[in-house]
């Protein structure tokens, strides 16, 4: 199985288009291939060079890197010790960055080092491990701030460049090409994360947490993480997702998700109940256990149910209910629809907000 490596430098183990028309004149012989000589190559990579020139000199002075500290046990004299390193990004003139949860979450002390060499501590807003998002601020104002592009209008195949500080080497730049759309994988807390960017963009320790940008110097994804041992299989967070959770943070400290109270796990449905149910799916959502008390617990589900849609939406396994499970579901009486023993059940329950 492919390894997911989530990439911020540990301390002590740092890991317009162009158009080419040849003028063919009549002859006797047929035409020959249209000559591509060696100036048109070079006007190409020129241009090339030109647009990954533009967006570094447009987003290079927002990227900061990202120093992490840890406290030790209070019965010690040790000192406090550096544990981390990542990247990060300004997207507000008054000192808002973002960066990954997981190169910040659970930090004593966070230290920023701005593109012009300025040293200052920063201070965490709110950070969000199932999207592997975090913000942080830094004091002052009139900071260069980058611009968001929108990720939903990506293609596959343009350019993409990353930027950040890999092994404590500031604003290095590497550069490649969109290489899919709608990736999923899971964040460090389990949970999936949907809308992801794969590039072949090469991304380093120390990389996380910093911008992935496209030609024209607009932010399209927050730099997170690499497949090992493969190579040039690397991974964004959507821009559009960063800014989604970017605003819930700096609003409420945490992105704020519904909950029933289920522990369960995904679990198939005999083929005989999908045929004479005419099922949408094939498996569900079987609970093993309920928290006392919970939504889930007041509505009447139970132990050996498997829940198979919510608010008439599929549910085929956990996934399908971490999506369902949003914001705006909190407080809202939901249609839950569950197979127990042999026959399909139908709850209401009216999801609470989840526990931090």
């Amino acid at each position: 199985m492919a390894q997911l490596h989530f990439y911020s430098s540990d301390a002590q183990n740092p890991v317009g288009s162009a158009e080419g028309f040849a003028d063919l004149s009549m002859s006797s012989s047929p035409p020959g291939p249209p000559d591509l000589g060696q100036s048109d190559d070079s006007d190409l990579l020129d241009a090339y060079s030109r647009a990954v020139a533009g967006a570094v000199k447009a987003v290079a002075p927002c990227v900061v890197n990202i120093e992490v500290f840890h406290g030790v046990d209070s019965t010690s004299r040790a000192p406090e010790r550096r544990t981390g390193s990542g990247s990060g990004f300004i997207f507000t003139p008054d000192g808002f960055l973002l960066t990954n949860s997981h190169v910040v979450h659970g930090a004593a002390r966070i230290a920023v080092t701005t593109a012009d060499g300025r040293r200052m501590r920063a201070f965490l807003i709110g950070d969000d491990p199932h999207t592997d998002l975090a913000v942080v601020r830094i004091d002052g104002d009139n900071f260069p701030a980058v611009q968001f592009g929108n990720s939903s209008q990506l293609k596959v195949g343009q350019v993409a460049i990353a930027i950040g500080s890999p092994l404590g080497f500031q604003a290095s730049v590497t550069a490649g090409v969109v290489s899919a759309l709608a990736r999923s994988f899971r964040s460090g807390s389990g949970r999936l994360i949907d809308g992801v960017i794969q590039t072949d963009a090469a991304l380093n320790p120390g990389n996380s947490g910093g911008p992935l940008v496209a030609s024209n110097g607009k932010v399209i994804g927050v730099n997170t993480a690499v497949i090992l041992p493969a190579q040039g299989i690397c991974f964004a967070i959507s821009s559009n997702t960063a800014e989604f959770v970017a605003s819930r943070l700096i609003r409420d400290g945490r992105v704020r998700r519904s909950y029933i109270g289920v522990s369960g796990q995904d679990v198939p449905i005999p083929r005989r109940i999908v045929q004479f149910y005419k099922l949408d799916a094939s498996s569900g959502v079987g609970v093993a256990a309920l928290e006392p008390g919970s939504p889930a617990d007041q509505a009447g589900l139970q132990p050996g149910d498997i829940i198979l849609a919510m608010d008439r939406q599929r549910v085929a396994g956990i996934d399908d209910l971490h999506r369902l499970l949003t914001e705006e579901r909190i407080g809202q009486h939901t249609g839950v629809r569950v197979l127990r023993q042999h026959d399909l059940t139908d709850l209401l329950i009216t999801p609470a907000a989840a526990p931090q």
